[in-house]
């Protein structure tokens, strides 16, 4: 009989993206390649609850349209609509569970890595059902190499990935942007014309 075919190794890098930039870029090839990934989703969040009452948040439509435009820079990502058709505040649990349902339903076995990055990990402890998310996934941890060590993730299974050196944030484009200053080589020549093209962030 022939060998099965082994899981598709899947990533799931979720986020606002409002907007993406070079990061997003450079930590998703560290990921793809160092992690060896078959595809990895770029998940728009619909409503991100942690920052949704902070400050306010570009629509849902917009910030898929500029993911979309940045997944073409990476090969093997894609822009991933999921939580916004599902609506309500965006949960990786959830995401996880309808990924494994799609592959499921294609006949397909997957392996999943929720991708994150090392500052994040001291708060995964309050995120939404943990206990199932840890169950679903593996975190592919993001620090960079001259950063101090990621703090343990208790619980969880972890492989750890060398990120990239890109002093870059969305607030620091979203700031530049409103003042007219230029962000190139900040943010990938395509989303930048896509954020023009949509009016976004007070760019003429």
């Amino acid at each position: 009989m022939p060998e099965p075919e082994p899981p598709a190794r899947i990533g799931i890098l979720g986020g606002t993206f409002d907007p993406p930039h070079a990061g997003h870029v450079a930590a998703a090839r560290a990921v793809i390649e160092q992690v060896g990934l078959d595809r990895l989703l770029l998940v728009v969040a619909n409503d991100p609850w942690q920052k949704s009452g902070q400050r306010a948040i570009s629509p849902a439509e917009d910030r898929y349209a500029l993911t979309e435009a940045l997944a073409g820079e990476i090969p093997g990502a894609e822009a991933s609509r999921l939580e916004i058709e599902r609506g309500g505040p965006s949960y990786s649990v959830d995401t996880a569970e309808a990924v494994l349902a799609a592959t499921g339903e294609a006949g397909l076995a997957a392996e999943l890595f929720l991708v994150v990055g090392a500052d994040l990990v001291p708060e995964l402890a309050s995120w939404h059902r943990v206990e199932d998310l840890q169950r679903l996934v593996t975190l592919a941890v993001v620090s960079r190499p001259t950063g101090l060590a990621p703090a343990p993730a208790l619980g969880w299974r972890v492989v750890r990935v060398d990120g990239p050196q890109v002093a870059v944030s969305s607030s620091d484009v979203r700031d530049l942007l409103a003042s007219g200053r230029p962000v190139e080589g900040m943010v990938p020549e395509a989303v930048i014309r896509c954020i023009r093209r949509r009016g976004l962030y007070a760019v003429p």
